[in-house]
């Protein structure tokens, strides 16, 4: 399966999109701060953000839930 995002990519983020089920968002890691692109896998008390190469991804699994205040917005077109 081919990764949603390549490297090299450019990605427009829409900070006023709903975020939902299944959507790409951009949001600081709770960790350092420094931007992430992830897939929100659940909703509830926080977001399971998921990316989507499991093997080779750092993400909710490793640094917990997200608040969703903390998104800066849902990813709503890439270019080559």
């Amino acid at each position: 399966m081919e990764p949603t995002l390549l490297p090299g990519q450019t990605v427009l983020v829409d900070p006023r999109a709903p975020v939902t089920l299944g959507c790409v968002v951009l949001a600081p890691d709770p960790r350092d701060g420094r931007p992430l692109l992830k897939r929100v896998a659940a909703i509830g008390a926080g977001l399971d953000l998921r990316g989507d190469n499991p093997a080779q991804s750092t993400d909710s699994r490793h640094f917990g839930l997200v608040d969703p205040s903390s998104v800066h917005g849902v990813v709503v077109c890439t270019f080559p």
